[in-house]
C-alpha cells in the first residue's frame, strides 16, 4: 500500500477554511543533509498557515547559517545578545590545586605546573569550576556568543532567529535561546539545523512532529535514513516530504513503505521553483496553489499521529 501523498491537484485555497488552529502544536522541519529544501518548506508552510488565519510562529534554529529571514523578510524589532558565563582565575588567590580542571567535563580549563589556563571557546557556563574552587579564585564573567532577533512578517508570522558569533564552537546556547521564545498560544514551526548531530537533536526535542525533507539521490536517501533513526531515538513521530521529485524517486517511496512512513508530498524538480528561490521567494509566494497542499500534508501528518496514539 502506497503512503499518502499530495502531488496532484488540490482544492483552491479560498475554498479551505482553517479547520483547526493547531495552537500549542510544535512541528519541526528537518533534513539529514543540507541543501534539500528544508527552509523552503518550513517558510512556505508558515506562510500557508498564516494566510488562512492561523496564529503562526517560526523559529529558525539553524543558528550557524540562518537564512529563513531571507525568504520571510521579517521587520526586525528586537535584538538581544546571548552570553555565557566563563571563568577567570585570580592568579594570586589560586593555589594551582587542579580541582577545577579535574571537575570540568568539557576540557575548558586546565592546570599545568601550578598554573590554571582557561579555554573560553569550550566553556558551556556550567559553573562547576567556580563551585569547587577551595579558595574562591574563580570568578564567572559574561562572554558574548551570539545574538537572537525577533521580527514580524507581512503575513503576521511571529519570527525568531539566532546567529552564533564568528569563532564560537558551540551553538547550543544560542539555539536554546531561540527555542526559549516558543509561544504555546501559536502553532510553532521549527526550522532545524541540517544533519543529525547534536544541534539538530536539540532543535527537535519537545516537538510534537517532524517533517523530514529529502531528495531522490543516494546521498539524500542515506541521510534520510539517519534522520529517521534520530527521530525514532527521540520518540518523535515523523513523515517525509520529497523535494526535487522526478522519475527516479522509487527508492524513496520504497523506503517509506518499508518503514511505515507517510510520504506526504512530492515537490517536483522544476526550473521555475529554483528561479523563484534564487529571487528570495518561497514556494507558496511564487506558486500560491501549493498553499492548500502544504496544509493538507500537515493535517495528514497530525492525523497519522493521532491514529498512532489511539
Amino acid at each position: 500500500m502506497r503512503s499518502p501523498e499530495f502531488s496532484g491537484p488540490s482544492a483552491p485555497e479560498e475554498a479551505r477554511a482553517p479547520a483547526q488552529s493547531y495552537r500549542g502544536i510544535t512541528v519541526s522541519v528537518a533534513a539529514g543533509k543540507g541543501g534539500t529544501g528544508k527552509t523552503l518548506v518550513a517558510t512556505s508552510l508558515a506562510i500557508s498557515l498564516a494566510t488562512t488565519g492561523r496564529s503562526v510562529q517560526l523559529l529558525d534554529c539553524d543558528v550557524e547559517e540562518p537564512n529563513a529571514a531571507l525568504l520571510l523578510r521579517p521587520k526586525i524589532d528586537k535584538s538581544d545578545r546571548v552570553t555565557v558565563l566563563c571563568p577567570t582565575v585570580d592568579e594570586e588567590t589560586c593555589t594551582g590545586c587542579g580541582l577545577c580542571a579535574r571537575t570540568c567535563q568539557f576540557s575548558a580549563i586546565a592546570a599545568m605546573r601550578g598554573k590554571v589556563i582557561t579555554f573560553p571557546n569550550l566553556c558551556v557556563g556550567c559553573g562547576a569550576c567556580a563551585y569547587v574552587c577551595p579558595t574562591d579564585a574563580i570568578t564567572e564573567v559574561p562572554r558574548p556568543v551570539g545574538v537572537v532577533e525577533h521580527g514580524v512578517t507581512a503575513e503576521g508570522i511571529d519570527f525568531w532567529h539566532g546567529r552564533v558569533d564568528v569563532g564560537i564552537l558551540r551553538s547550543g546556547l544560542v539555539l536554546a535561546a531561540v527555542k526559549g521564545q516558543a509561544d504555546a498560544a501559536r502553532i510553532v514551526i521549527i526550522d532545524a539545523p541540517p544533519g543529525t548531530a547534536c544541534p539538530m537533536q536539540e532543535a527537535l526535542a519537545d516537538s510534537d512532529f517532524c517533517l523530514l525533507i529529502t531528495e531522490p539521490t543516494p546521498f539524500g536517501l542515506s541521510d534520510l535514513g539517519a534522520a529517521v533513526e534520530t527521530c525514532h531515538a527521540l520518540s518523535l513521530p515523523c513523515a517525509v516530504i520529497l523535494n526535487r521529485a522526478g522519475d527516479d524517486d522509487a527508492a524513496v517511496q520504497s523506503y517509506c513503505d518499508e518503514h511505515g512512513l507517510p510520504l506526504l508530498l512530492r515537490i517536483p524538480e522544476e526550473r521555475r521553483i529554483a528561479e523563484a528561490y534564487s529571487r528570495g521567494e518561497t514556494l507558496v509566494q511564487a506558486f500560491p496553489q501549493w498553499r492548500p497542499r502544504l496544509i493538507e500534508a500537515l493535517e495528514t501528518a497530525l492525523a497519522h499521529v493521532q491514529r498512532d496514539e489511539t
